[in-house]
Order: structure tokens, then sequence, then C-alpha cells
């Protein structure tokens, strides 16, 4: 009973939202589940194009990135370069990927998208990349606006980020909560808002009942 009521209230709030999306001219779905996403997902990839990704949790727990192995896309996979090499390999996706798949640190209940990044690499591909964007998001990445989702990344994303690299050692990192840091390895040095999407449903959204990622 309570997770029926919990998927019925799941899809209602997320019909609001994608209706919001929708007026900014983004492409929008609903899935009640991950498993649905990843079918979801697929579809909107086309199998000639080369994909890449930035850093993304969510897209790993659907298991779009495996599924795309499996079906034989041309994929850009940056943990598959050597450490040295991997800021030029993150340049080279944002000039080469016909798709580019992501997440979103918060998406407000107007329709707006929050982005959050350490090196910028991602927030390029999203601005002025790939000409196919396919975002997935979880519900709890869903706020009421734009200061609860800058409250958002600084208290949830930002901190739990931070602790999935040892090597970072960020303020957050160690107290759960952003502390304006000015350090080497700061992962909120650029911040992006897409407002609307242009051109026209280049930007695919596929929203999922479900927490994933942070």
């Amino acid at each position: 009973m309570k997770d029926q009521l919990i998927r019925e209230r799941n899809a209602l709030y997320g019909n609001v939202v994608m209706r919001a999306l929708q007026r900014r001219d983004f492409e929008v779905y609903y899935t009640h589940t991950k498993e649905e996403a990843l079918e979801q997902a697929m579809e909107l990839i086309p199998k000639g194009d080369v994909v890449g990704w930035g850093g993304s949790l969510t897209i790993q727990e659907i298991g779009l990135i495996d599924k795309l192995y499996e079906e034989g896309y041309t994929v850009m996979d940056r943990d598959k370069v050597p450490a040295e090499e991997k800021r030029k390999f993150m340049k080279r996706i944002v000039a080469e990927a016909d798709t580019f798949i992501t997440s979103a640190n918060a998406i407000t209940e107007d329709g707006q998208l929050l982005y959050v990044d350490g090196n910028g690499n991602r927030i390029a591909s999203i601005a002025y990349g790939a000409d196919n964007i396919v975002v997935i998001a979880g519900l709890n990445k869903v706020v009421r606006n734009m200061d609860d989702a800058i409250y958002r990344i600084r208290t949830v994303a930002g901190p739990l980020n931070a602790r999935r690299f040892p090597e970072m050692n960020t303020h957050c990192k160690h107290t759960g909560k952003c502390g304006e840091c000015f350090r080497y390895d700061c992962i909120c040095n650029t911040w992006y808002v897409v407002n609307h999407c242009n051109p026209k449903k280049r930007i695919k959204i596929v929203l999922v009942g479900e927490e994933l990622g942070f």
C-alpha cells in the first residue's frame, strides 16, 4: 500500500514538473522506475552516434553505460584513459560526441536546470557540445526554486560527490556543507543554469520516480 501511494504521488508530481520543463522547450519523459528509465534513454540515443558523458552516478545506477557497451555503441569513456590524459580527452568529448548523457544537480519546479562543475567539462558539453543531450534525473533532484537548488548543492550534492574522490580534501567533504572554499580541488567552480532549451528539444529529460544519484 505504501509503495503504491508513493508511486502514485511521484507520478502526479512528475507530471507537474514535466509540464514546466516542456514550457521551456525541453523534450521530457516520465518513468516510474530506473529500468523504465534505461529503456527510455536508449530510445533517445541513435545507434550511429558517438556517445560521451561526464561524471554521473545516476547513469551508472540505471545501467546506461553498461547497456551502451552491450549494444555496441561507439563510446568516449573518460574512465578508460590514463589520468594524465583525462583533461584532454574530456575536451574531445565536448567537440566530438554526437550524444552527451548526464544527470542534473537540481531541477526547479518551474523547469530550470542547475549544474555545478569543478572542471566545467560537463557544462561545456551541455551548453555548446553535442547536438543531442540526454538527462536522466530522479525526483530527488527536484526542488521548489533556485534558492533551494543552490542549498541542495551546497548541503547534499556537493558534499556527497566530494566524498566519492579519495584525493579531495574540501571543507564540504569533512563537514557535510559548503564552506565557500577556494581550494584547487573545489568541485563547485563553475555554475550554470539552463533556463530554456535552444534549439528546441535538443535537451531531452527522463524524469524517474525513484531516488537516483546525489
